[in-house]
């Protein structure tokens, strides 16, 4: 409890400005109304609350006061989703919004936004059309598949495929793919949500094309394949390749689906990082319903993508699911530009933010990092220049580590955590990893104009902490 005397609290109290006056001041009049008096009534209270337990214990200024509930209206009116920089070396950081889309992406979007678009008419025939042929012929082309679709991520592909295939029905899968995506969404939980039948099979390290075989009879609608690039078995580990799946279920008479979850279009291994099934593979090997994602390692916008055979496709078109789970207008325009960069690998890997994170050179990094080095340097900073690895994250290429180089920074006077923190709240929020009391700024995830922009946001924090 305080020991100021009541009579000077309440000398304190009124030396608050009425709300009126406040309301009248011409920093806070040119904000609106309702978000000025708000904004004003809880900066009062607050101030109350501190004379009552003695954190406020001097007269409040006016101009004090005016200051807090501008302040207060600008936090109020910035955008609650906004750009960071990623500094993490987490390529595709689920909670950083995963993929950065290419600048061709972004031009759709905007094209499309402006005004009016053809989302459902075709233009040609003067007559309605389909959203979904902005994106199926590309698909097709890319993959290999007879029949695409898109809806809006990769486990609203998996629920729609499961609905439309096999619900009312068994669907069979191996006891060791029964994967957990982000935000703790399981494989059985979207299974039960559309309405199939789970029969597990196999143990979790192996499971033989003849326990398929076994528990497959007339009430089986589906084989189901999930690719775990999440996580990886090790040791004494054994599964079916989809090919033996694919010609057991021709000769039983059932379809099957594999989900890729992160899919790709090209070969990684090519530059150094572990090899991924690609989505042309699994078409290839006759794959009735291949699923994976729009964003993650394809670099597009959050979508989901469903490629195949044209029978089993149809059945999706037409289920009442993909009405609720199509996509938009901007989402569809985002995805068409990124997969047309598809077309010539080697504009893709230039473009495609992140293909050009993941293949980008040790030496390219090191040289990034010596550049923001020098523009950092200053009396009370220290700099160093390391080798470090980066990681793919988003669920894709579980366990590689990709080598990389990072700015271990650390400043006179103010632990790692408290800076971790200021890099937080900066107006653009650094966001980066703290070891060994530094904090690492890692320059293989910094995206476009983000080394300009975070040279610049921490000179600003240097001037403040120094």
């Amino acid at each position: 409890m305080s020991d100021t005397p009541n009579e000077d609290k309440g000398a304190l109290y009124r030396s608050l400005p009425n709300i009126d006056v406040l309301l009248a001041d011409p920093a806070i009049a040119a904000a609106p109304h309702e978000l000025a008096l708000r904004c004003a009534r809880e900066v009062l209270e607050a101030l109350r609350a501190g004379i009552a337990d003695g954190a406020v214990s001097e007269a409040v200024e006016l101009a004090d006061v005016v200051a807090r509930v501008s302040a207060a209206i600008e936090a109020a009116t910035l955008p609650s989703l906004r750009r960071v920089i990623n500094a993490t070396g987490t390529i595709i950081h689920t909670n950083l919004g995963r993929s950065v889309m290419p600048q061709a992406a972004l031009a759709a979007v905007a094209a499309v936004s402006c005004g009016y678009s053809n989302l459902e008419y075709d233009v040609a025939a003067g007559e309605r059309g389909h959203r979904s042929d902005h994106v199926e012929a590309l698909i097709c082309e890319l993959t290999g598949a007879e029949a695409a679709l898109a809806v809006n991520n990769n486990a609203a592909a998996v629920l729609l495929t499961l609905a439309a295939l096999a619900a009312g029905k068994n669907t069979i899968v191996s006891r060791g793919q029964l994967i957990e995506i982000g935000g703790s969404f399981r494989i059985p939980e979207v299974m039960a949500a559309s309405g199939t039948i789970m029969v597990e099979v196999g143990a979790t390290n192996k499971t033989h094309l003849r326990d398929y075989a076994r528990v497959i009879g007339d009430r089986t609608g589906l084989i189901f394949k999930a690719h775990t690039s999440n996580y990886q078995l090790v040791g004494f580990t054994e599964e079916v390749s989809l090919a033996d799946l694919v010609a057991l279920g021709a000769e039983r008479g059932v379809p099957v689906m594999e989900d890729l979850g992160s899919g790709v279009l090209l070969d990684l291994s090519e530059f150094g990082l572990p090899a991924e099934p690609t989505v042309q593979m699994s078409v290839a090997a006759g794959a009735d319903v291949v699923t994976f994602s729009g964003d993650k390692l394809l670099g597009g916008p959050q979508a989901g993508i469903i490629c195949g055979k044209r029978a089993a496709l149809d059945r999706l078109r037409t289920h009442p699911l993909m009405r609720a789970l199509r996509l938009d207008k901007m989402t569809l325009a985002a995805l068409e530009a990124t997969l047309q960069l598809y077309r010539d690998l080697s504009v893709a890997l230039a473009e495609i933010p992140t293909l050009r994170m993941l293949t980008r050179t040790v030496e390219d990094c090191r040289e990034k990092a010596e550049a923001l080095t020098s523009a950092l340097q200053r009396e009370g900073v220290e700099l160093e220049v390391a080798d470090d690895v980066s990681l793919a994250g988003g669920g894709s290429l579980p366990g590689a580590e990709i080598p990389t180089v990072v700015v271990s920074l650390s400043v006179a006077g103010h632990s790692a955590a408290e800076l971790e923190q200021r890099l937080r709240s900066l107006p653009v929020p650094v966001v980066a990893r703290v070891s060994d009391g530094r904090v690492l700024l890692d320059v293989r995830t910094l995206a476009g104009d983000d080394s300009a922009l975070l040279t610049d946001e921490l000179s600003t924090l240097f001037a403040e902490l120094l």
